[in-house]
């Protein structure tokens, strides 16, 4: 059994992965040997999301009730012909993180959601025939020297959308983005410089980067962002863009968040990304024709303790008779999604398993729940899932989160739409992925000392 010790309900800070992003280089050296990104906590003092009327115990149960609001908008098609206009049907700006870079010439800072579910980066621009309220600048593509609209007839517009949308003037590539809440972006299909800078003043620039510029923007987006910077897969994603530079390597430690400390994460590209070592585990990634955003896995089993209970998958979350690519690793959402049968399953097995007095949560969200002990711990099983070629030991702090005083719960939710395996329970390990070799590694780390 390994040790529950939520002392206090400013750990709770550790579960609300929804981050402000800051990226630095030295020159561009960096990038032959990579690069690391500095990820703050979206409720640190730093963060432009910060909210001081809320409690951390209200953090929480937010971050619970997005998890299944981003899960319901997953979609195994990312993107989909139309007669009229080019759609992508993806899930909803709800992503956990943010993240700063400049567009165009002169730079003009932006703060985008980052989405690794989300395969094209976009931004409000100017003029703004419909657009949300944003608290922040909006990007004027006419006063940028190095913005270009790609032409309907481009090799890019006919690659990355299935009925490409011309302008009104049959030059013009347009793009539509619908996200499952109807929340939606349109506009041009654009290249444009992205420049990703650092607090001593130096810059890398990546000119010709395919972007989305929004003219006509509706739905659930906060104000302090403008747009979606996409890390799925896809011809377009930034992770894709950037491939030539990164070598297709990014990985991510994502330390327990303490509010006392302010610990960051950390995100890699290339070289900077590599997995190995004593520890280090590796399992295939997935394709699936048609959910190339994605980062499909194939989950075969959790074990609690020295119980192992097979991962049966539901029709929703596989999409192939082998169970093959059966559950989706995803860094925006909080919560590991198991289709109903198998949550139950786990989730009886983890009861078994503990010997304490079973509560209920507050916010009726999770639904088993124990009493912690007066110095605030709970004595729990080890968890371990087992991927295809690779097993992952969970830690505590992954497993079980505090959403009262003196009251942990299991932090698994089931869901029928679709499979997930969260943020939380990926916290404490450097998960690095390798879209060459068509691999995810996990390396047990202290993310705090990264």
């Amino acid at each position: 059994m390994a040790a529950m010790m939520p002392r206090s309900s400013s750990s709770l800070a550790l579960v609300l992965l929804c981050l402000y992003i800051n990226i630095s280089f030295s020159n561009s050296k960096v990038l032959n040997s990579g690069f690391s990104v500095e990820m703050i906590h979206r409720d640190s003092s730093r963060s432009p999301l910060y909210r001081h009327t809320e409690t951390p115990f209200q953090r929480v149960a937010n971050a619970m009730r997005r998890s299944i609001n981003r899960a319901n908008h997953f979609n195994k098609k990312s993107f989909v012909a139309s007669t009229n206009t080019a759609e992508s049907t993806v899930k909803a700006s709800q992503g956990e993180y943010l993240m700063s870079y400049s567009v165009g010439t002169p730079p003009f800072e932006i703060l985008g959601v980052v989405d690794t579910g989300s395969g094209i980066t976009w931004m409000q621009c100017q003029r703004c025939e419909d657009c949300y309220e944003q608290t922040t600048p909006i990007f004027d593509p006419s006063k940028s020297k190095t913005y270009k609209t790609l032409p309907c007839s481009s090799n890019m517009c006919q690659s990355v959308i299935s009925t490409p949308s011309c302008s009104s003037d049959k030059i013009g590539c347009k793009y539509t983005i619908k996200y499952g809440d109807g929340s939606h972006s349109q506009g041009d299909l654009s290249v444009e410089t992205l420049t990703l800078g650092s607090t001593n003043g130096s810059s890398v620039q990546f000119p010709n980067t395919v972007i989305g510029c929004g003219h006509n923007n509706k739905g659930t987006f906060q104000g302090e962002g403008s747009g979606v910077v996409g890390l799925g897969g896809g011809p377009v994603s930034l992770i894709s863009q950037l491939s030539s530079s990164i070598g297709g390597k990014f990985s991510y430690c994502l330390a327990p968040m303490f509010s006392q400390s302010n610990s960051s994460s950390k995100l890699n590209f290339g070289d900077a990304a590599v997995v190995s070592g004593l520890g280090a585990v590796s399992t295939p990634l997935v394709s699936k024709t048609g959910s190339e955003v994605f980062y499909y896995l194939t989950l075969e089993a959790f074990s609690v303790g020295d119980k192992r209970i097979e991962f049966v998958g539901g029709s929703s979350s596989s999409g192939s008779s082998n169970g093959e690519g059966n559950i989706i690793i995803d860094s925006g959402t909080t919560l590991t999604l198991l289709p109903q049968e198998d949550y139950s399953n786990l989730e009886s097995a983890v009861a078994d398993a503990i010997q304490a007095n079973r509560v209920s949560d507050p916010s009726n969200f999770l639904s088993l729940c124990y009493q912690t002990t007066p110095s605030g711990q709970l004595d729990v099983p080890v968890i371990t899932a087992h991927f295809k070629g690779a097993d992952v030991e969970l830690n505590p702090i992954s497993t079980f989160v505090q959403v009262a005083e003196g009251v942990v719960c299991f932090a698994f939710h089931s869901s029928e739409v679709v499979s997930i395996f969260g943020n939380l329970a990926q916290l404490n390990l450097l998960v690095g992925y390798d879209l060459m070799e068509q691999t995810v590694s996990f390396k047990p780390t202290d993310c705090t000392q990264e």
